[in-house]
């Protein structure tokens, strides 16, 4: 087992940075940044820079890193927004699709899903989240006035990404098909993606030079690509529910970013293929 590391002043850390190779203009700069973000936050910025003996390339400058931690930033809150306009969309859709077929309460019953479903399990998350919210007004109301019971339409309110994403896999095949038609198989692989996706973006996770768990179905990349930031856009944009506010809301904005950090950025360390904008564009 290695020790711990010794706590390090923030000259100690600034001196270490130089020591790896790290050109510090400005220590005043150099410090008011590790005092706000941290040094190990930043490190795993420095990543793609380092050499196989623990120093960086040449020439590396602190002020580009910092620039691409900001990237990340604005990207991270961006993406995040795109997947609040999915979830709200799945979770509307879903449960307009369930309930008209099976009625307000049919997600409580078993048959109403695949062999898979484990509706126990199911029936204890949702419990769960009712306990932990039920001072909130909507629930606390159908508690106090329909005994306990909801509709499938409020409490998938209270739905994260993943039990939607839970949710749409234990529907029946011909369910399934019937609300994702062509695209049933590849569903679950991109809402897993945007699982893991917003649960990054949501902890302040780095997006840069990552390698993420969940892999999408139904897009010819390669493998790299998959595991790499542009697997999981192509998830956003595929589940994204309007062409219009894609094209004229995320895709100027998104670009924009690009454009702003296009001296700090390497698309290669996303992923993205030179021609990413067209590609991305519904």
């Amino acid at each position: 087992m290695s020790e711990v590391k010794p706590h390090l002043s923030y000259e100690g850390q600034i001196n270490k940075l130089r020591e790896k190779g790290c050109i510090i203009a400005d220590d005043s700069f150099c410090e008011s940044i590790l005092v706000n973000i941290g040094y190990y936050r930043l490190s795993a910025y420095f990543l793609p820079f380092k050499n196989k003996d623990g120093k960086y390339v040449d020439n590396l400058s602190f002020e580009k890193v910092y620039r691409i931690y900001e990237f990340d930033r604005k990207l991270r809150n961006l993406l995040f927004s795109a997947i609040e306009v999915i979830e709200v969309s799945l979770r509307t859709r879903l449960a307009h699709f369930h309930s008209e077929k099976y009625g307000p309460l049919g997600y409580l019953d078993a048959a109403t899903f695949n062999q898979k479903h484990d509706a126990e399990k199911f029936k204890q998350n949702i419990d769960r989240e009712i306990e932990n919210n039920k001072k909130v007004l909507f629930v606390k109301h159908h508690i106090d006035n329909y005994d306990n019971q909801f509709p499938l339409w409020v409490i998938s309110e209270l739905f994260t990404f993943g039990t939607l994403s839970y949710f749409y896999n234990d529907l029946t095949t011909s369910d399934k098909k019937a609300f994702a038609r062509n695209h049933y198989k590849d569903m679950i692989s991109w809402m897993r993606c945007c699982t893991d996706l917003r649960n990054i973006c949501a902890h302040y996770g780095r997006l840069y030079f990552r390698i993420f768990t969940a892999m999408p179905s139904g897009f010819e990349i390669s493998e790299a690509a998959k595991r790499r930031l542009w697997g999981a856009i192509l998830s956003v944009k595929a589940l994204y529910p309007s062409s219009e506010k894609w094209n004229n809301e995320f895709m100027p904005r998104i670009e924009a970013l690009f454009e702003e950090y296009k001296e700090d950025i390497n698309l290669y360390h996303l992923a993205f293929p030179r021609n990413w904008a067209e590609l991305l564009k519904k």
